[in-house]
């Protein structure tokens, strides 16, 4: 493998590459733009443990809400022009902004009251000889009064899948099967599986076991090579694949694109169903070429399920698409009446969208005991040269592992408390010093008057000495489960 050539490798071994190009040099500073793009689920738990132990800085940019809350410690975010740090990871960032958010909130009601307030005596006294003064002195009250910046969110992204027609189960059916390329060995044998209409199904496994296989065998794509396999006849199928965006017309249109394969559907049909995946009158029309990459996975979508098809296939679906629609992807799959096969590195997706799992791996699939974590816990497990794959185990053994388990993190409850207070603290504290800074860069802060900005500027170091140590306790508190989880 590592004699070819980079053409003939898939994409989430070209990642591979290019991760191991830049990771093995360790540089002082590690710059990451969507480093989980193409990668399989364990390569994306590689990198989230490799980050963890980084020794030097990086900064990643990523909408992978998993490795952002296990590899940060800060959270940069850029809003409207402007920067602003929050202590600690994607979580922790998003309940702080929140309360940021609603504090401003009631800051401006209270001052709207404030302002109909003093516009009230105005209006009542402007004109009054005996009140003139008070009056004119609030016109000057009012004049003062800043409006307080509200943190304005996005408009909310909404996608609506076409619901496909309702069929009997099963959708497909697989005795003894087995599929592959001509003139080759099958990649996949012994295949027994049932997919049923309501069924959400994500494939775990690592790059180069199959899951792609197994996907065009299911789509239709590939046939079996032996065994029997029962398709229900008017199944129809969506087949959601990365390679289609890279294949997309860059001078057409998303319009151009959907109406080619709605030849039948009236102009305002198409641009209805467009809609449904955020491509308003402004972006309907714009070419291709001019999109972002998140931009052309939604207008995939809309191709994909043009037919409203009772099976989608995602394979990579997150790939380019920022968190908002990632979770409206969630919330489209979950409202779809069709069966969904997922192919994902997003453990947040697959933890979300997925009720079963299959498991590709050593030439066949079978059913996956246990939920994400448990197949999390495995992976680690392996990594560290520990148990043998759980499913070759007897049974009183697993059980013991799973006691086990459960022992440890029973143990680690208190640790993680300890880090979720500090983190906590970390948080409240950082945003406190944020609003002190913002008043001391205020022009006249504190008007001048000299006690008032020593007490600001005597709690600026309080806080800043406090932050560190919340800090400090936090990460001590993180490395001793990270040490327990690993004994």
């Amino acid at each position: 493998m590592q004699a070819r050539p980079l053409s003939e490798l898939s994409g989430g071994w070209r990642m591979r590459v290019a991760l191991a190009a830049v990771l093995f040099a360790e540089p002082d500073l590690l710059l990451l733009d969507e480093p989980t793009n193409h990668l399989d689920l364990e390569a994306a738990l590689w990198l989230e443990r490799f980050l963890r132990r980084y020794r030097h800085s990086f900064v990643l940019v990523s909408h992978d809400r998993q490795l952002l809350n296990a590899a940060t410690t800060s959270t940069l975010h850029l809003d409207a022009g402007k920067l602003a740090l929050y202590s600690g990871a994607f979580d922790t960032f998003l309940r702080v902004r929140r309360e940021k958010a609603e504090r401003q909130a009631a800051l401006a009601r209270r001052q709207q009251q404030q302002r109909e307030h003093l516009q009230g005596f105005i209006d009542r006294f402007r004109y009054k000889a005996s009140k003139a003064r008070q009056a004119q002195s609030r016109v000057k009250a009012l004049a003062r009064l800043e409006p307080v910046p509200l943190i304005a969110d996005a408009g909310p992204v909404t996608l609506r899948l076409p619901q496909p027609p309702e069929l009997s189960p099963p959708l497909l059916a697989l005795d003894r099967v087995s599929t592959g390329y001509a003139l080759g060995e099958p990649v996949l044998s012994r295949l027994d599986l049932r997919l049923d209409p309501d069924d959400r199904i994500a494939l775990l496994g690592a790059n180069g076991n199959g899951k792609t296989t197994l996907a065009r065998l299911l789509a239709g794509r590939l046939a079996p090579l032996s065994g029997q396999m029962t398709r229900s006849p008017k199944l129809s199928c969506g087949f959601f694949a990365q390679h289609q965006i890279e294949e997309m017309r860059p001078d057409a249109s998303a319009f151009d694109h959907l109406a080619a394969l709605m030849p039948e559907a009236l102009p305002e049909i198409v641009r209805a169903r467009l809609g449904g995946f955020g491509f308003g009158q402004d972006k309907a029309f714009v070419p291709v070429g001019e999109l972002s990459g998140g931009e052309r996975a939604r207008l995939n979508l809309a191709l994909v399920t043009h037919d409203a098809p009772s099976l989608l296939i995602l394979d990579e679906p997150t790939n380019h698409l920022d968190m908002e629609t990632r979770e409206a992807l969630v919330t489209a799959l979950a409202d779809y009446s069709g069966a969904v096969i997922l192919v994902s590195h997003d453990w947040h997706l697959v933890e979300l969208v997925a009720d079963r799992l299959w498991l590709v791996e050593g030439g066949t699939v079978r059913p996956f005991d246990g939920d994400i974590e448990a197949y999390r816990e495995r992976l680690l497990e392996g990594e560290d040269g520990g148990a043998a794959d759980a499913s070759r185990q007897p049974p009183g053994r697993r059980r013991v592992d799973r006691r086990d388990a459960a022992e440890r993190r029973l143990a680690m409850g208190p640790l993680r408390q300890k880090a979720r207070l500090a983190e906590s603290t970390a948080a409240r504290l950082t945003a406190e010093q944020q609003t002190l800074d913002r008043s001391l860069a205020a022009p006249g802060a504190f008007g001048g008057r000299g006690a008032a900005l020593e007490a600001a500027l005597k709690r600026r170091a309080e806080l800043a000495r406090l932050i560190e140590a919340a800090e400090a306790e936090w990460l001590a508190a993180e490395s001793a489960i990270e040490q327990m989880a690993q004994a």
